[in-house]
């Protein structure tokens, strides 16, 4: 703080022609003004050291550039203050505290001296003789200044009593100018250009004019500072302070000094090259953002909301690379056959490569669990150098899920195909949709309906999600999804996929694919060499059959797995030798077989078939029991069937009917017997219409005594007029049949043509039956009557015919 004097010192000290030279960085000292100075430079602490072994008078010199720590001559101005070193203090730290008064002006005629410190010659600037004024214009100026300061005070400005009663005392323009510009805060070269204004007149009027500046930036700060306490809580300091900024921005222009956060939003909207409504809602919510309280729940909400819109890859493209070998290589490496697969996604490159704006189609692996389909899409995304995103839908209920929630839930976010857009950083990833069979639906909506504009490439480019707002371009995203069954899919929603089969592996696939890539993956997770551990083809083989019975690989994985473990605890213990696991080993380290090899029937038997089933986890071999017993004609079903199994029934009974002379049937057969067709391993559900055949063939047999080959396995539908129709699931059930050592299966004719997704190797050992009637099922699955010699049969005699022959007698 600026203190003065009522004294007159400079008029009473004489100042030397020869000063050492004190330069001030940021600082101008004004004649009787009193200030306290801290020296640190090794020339700065010598011109004191100086000053003290003379007259203690030093010459303070502003600077013209703060920044230049070694002043010379030429970095300091003409005009400074002569000042007493009334006090010094030098610190431990080497620092030296000094309080100096200004004595006079004085002018620099030269330097003398640059070391140890600065010494100049300077002339005293004679000031007028203090005096009351003269002419109305001073005592207006110093009116107006007296006025002027007290304002200033009045306004907030703090400055002490003391200088406020020495400046009421004081009726001379100079001396008040000087004190007035001591104790305002200016900027050095103000300050500078005050202190080099000689005339008393003018450099009233300047300060004058300074004064008022300071007047009116002090009102607009008052008038700052009681808008925002009227709009503010008192325990909010912080919101206080933004709420001041604000009213200064809005004060010197407003939009001109945005802040750096809605900067950056708007940076973001360049860089990313948003479509012009995406741009547009920012640009909105910026506005709204600006005008709302910082602290409120909506400018939270509304930052999240920014910052999911602009933080969507927007026009970012990863490239494709449309290397068709080179995708056929990579599909080769990670997966085993799937050679209808691996051909669609080569066509997919070649029309990309040839029209690159094409629409991406839909594709739709359906299978049973465990044959590739997952791992197949991230196949897919290396091939293309895409990015992969996936996303389960199993159990999903909510369509919010889908399309988001909207704003104005709390915590409403995006739905999970945004999420996973902003997550990939690309607008083109391979997004997998996986288990879309198992979607729910419930009072919250149905997520697959809301998957139909996903999923759809004539709609999916103006894709709205509810949070969002604006529209999305997912047309160029590649879509796969993954299925276990088609049954509960929504129709429109399966209209709109390409469905693609994958079946499940033969027993050489799955020890080729065990060899190729499942033994070296185990091998690596659990710590072996290739040299510690062999495996042969008859242990993968037995691990196969006796363990594993599924279309997939997954519990063929975890059985390899289970033998590593054992092998491992080996070698930790120290044994060092290489293990081989043969078909005894592996039992000897996975235990009693879960399964059993054969299951065809022992011999051939009356009323008992053997039929063909498709599953979720591949095909399976069904024994369908029929026995007849002396009833009303009923037909009971057991086994836990399904109610398409049960009709399925029904029909092969009233074909058997209806057709019973040409069976050797008579009416009483089903007039006066029950029949009773069972399933078994009851505690599993069953149903579909594939098993009809089989049980017109059990229930035929159960009634004409005739057995049934038993190592003839058949399939089909049956209708009221015998005819067989095509069921699904040829290649599952084959395998099934071939697991099962079946050497004859009988099928619909329609179905030739299936045989052509099912290898050669396959088929080589077996027989197919294609037939159009059930008299051909069962000319081909039922043996004839065995030859026996007829006794003549003694018929019981009614009571009335051994009455009347009495009566003869």
């Amino acid at each position: 703080m600026s203190q003065t004097e009522n004294a007159t010192p400079g008029e009473q000290v004489a100042i030397p022609e020869f000063l050492p030279v004190l330069p001030l960085k940021d600082v101008v000292l004004f004649p009787y003004v009193i200030v306290p100075l801290s020296v640190s430079r090794e020339k700065s602490i010598a011109a004191v050291d100086a000053a003290l072994a003379e007259q203690r008078i030093l010459l303070l010199v502003a600077q013209k550039d703060a920044s230049v720590e070694d002043p010379t001559p030429a970095d300091l101005h003409p005009i400074g203050t002569a000042a007493a070193v009334m006090r010094m203090l030098k610190l431990p730290d080497g620092r030296v505290r000094l309080l100096v008064q200004g004595l006079s002006r004085v002018q620099i005629d030269a330097y003398v001296q640059e070391t140890p410190s600065l010494r100049a010659k300077a002339t005293r600037i004679q000031e007028p003789e203090a005096k009351p004024p003269t002419s109305e214009e001073a005592e207006a100026l110093i009116r107006s200044a007296k006025e002027g300061l007290e304002r200033t005070v009045s306004l907030g400005k703090t400055i002490s009593p003391e200088v406020m009663l020495v400046a009421a005392s004081l009726e001379d323009p100079a001396r008040l100018a000087d004190l007035i510009a001591s104790n305002l805060e200016l900027k050095l070269e103000e300050a500078q250009r005050i202190l080099e204004l000689i005339a008393p007149v003018e450099r009233l009027k300047a300060v004058l004019e300074i004064l008022r500046r300071e007047i009116r930036v002090l009102t607009v700060q008052q008038e700052i500072t009681g808008t925002a306490r009227g709009e503010i809580d008192k325990s909010q300091r912080e919101y206080f302070l933004r709420q001041q900024m604000k009213a200064i921005q809005q004060e010197l222009g407003g939009s001109e000094d945005l802040s750096d956060e809605l900067a950056s939003y708007r940076k973001r909207v360049e860089e990313k090259k948003m479509p012009q409504e995406a741009a547009d809602e920012v640009e909105k919510q910026l506005k709204r953002l600006e005008r709302g309280s910082p602290d409120s729940a909506e400018n939270a909400m509304l930052r999240t909301y920014l910052d999911w819109l602009t933080g969507l890859p927007w026009g970012t493209m990863s490239e494709d690379n449309l290397d068709l070998a080179r995708a056929r290589t990579i599909l080769d490496e990670d997966h085993y056959d799937l050679e209808k697969v691996k051909e669609r996604i080569v066509e997919f490159l070649a029309v990309r490569k040839l029209a690159p704006d094409s629409k991406g189609p839909i594709l739709c692996f359906v299978g049973p669990p465990g044959v590739g389909k997952t791992s197949l899409g991230r196949s897919i995304a290396r091939a293309l150098d895409r990015k992969f995103l996936r996303l389960s839908l199993g159990g999903v209920r909510d369509e919010a899920e889908i399309r988001g929630h909207r704003r104005t839930y709390i915590g409403a976010l995006p739905g999970r195909i945004v999420q996973g857009i902003s997550q990939a950083g690309t607008s083109n990833p391979v997004f997998m949709l996986d288990e879309v069979d198992k979607i729910g639906s419930d009072f919250r909506g149905d997520p697959s309906s809301a998957l139909l504009e996903v999923l759809d490439p004539e709609q999916n480019k103006s894709f709205r999600d509810h949070y969002l707002g604006v529209t999305y371009d997912l047309s160029r995203v590649l879509f796969i999804t993954t299925a276990n069954v088609l049954d509960t899919i929504q129709p429109a929603f399966l209209d709109r996929m390409e469905v693609i089969r994958l079946s499940g592996y033969t027993l050489e696939e799955k020890i080729s694919i065990a060899r190729r890539h499942l033994l070296p993956k185990q091998l690596k997770e659990n710590g072996l060499g290739d040299r510690s551990i062999s495996f042969g083809d008859d242990t993968l083989r037995t691990i196969v059959e006796d363990y594993t019975r599924e279309a997939g690989l997954r519990n063929l994985e975890r059985e390899i797995g289970g033998c590593c473990r054992k092998v491992a605890v080996r070698i930790a213990s120290g044994e060092k030798r290489l293990v081989r696991v043969t078909p005894k080993v592996a039992r000897e380290f996975l235990g009693i077989p879960r399964f059993q090899r054969d299951e065809r029937l022992e011999s051939d038997q009356v009323g008992a078939a053997t039929g063909l089933a498709w599953t979720a986890v591949g095909g399976d071999v069904l024994i369908v029991e029929a026995r007849a017993f002396r009833g009303k004609g009923h037909l009971l079903l057991t086994g836990q069937l399904g109610d398409v199994m049960k009709e399925s029934a029904q029909a092969a009974l009233t074909f058997a009917h209806s057709r019973a002379p040409d069976f050797g049937l008579s009416e009483e057969d089903f007039e006066k017997k029950d029949i009773h067709v069972h399933v078994p391993e009851g505690a599993i559900p069953k149903d579909g219409p594939s098993a009809g055949i089989t049980m017109a063939t059990a229930i035929i047999s159960a009634l004409s005594g005739r057995s049934v080959r038993r190592d003839v396995a058949m399939t089909g539908e049956i209708t009221l007029r015998g005819q067989v129709l095509p069921i699904g699931g040829v290649k599952e059930k084959v395998l099934a049949a071939r697991r099962a050592g079946i050497r004859t299966v009988v099928m619909s004719c329609q179905n030739e043509r299936d045989l052509a997704e099912i290898p050669e190797e396959l088929r080589r050992d077996l027989k197919f039956v294609f037939v159009r009637r059930v008299d051909e099922v069962l000319a081909a699955a039922l043996r004839p009557l065995p030859q026996k010699t007829k006794k003549p049969v003694r018929r019981r005699q009614s009571a009335r015919q051994t009455t009347e022959r009495r009566r003869r007698t």
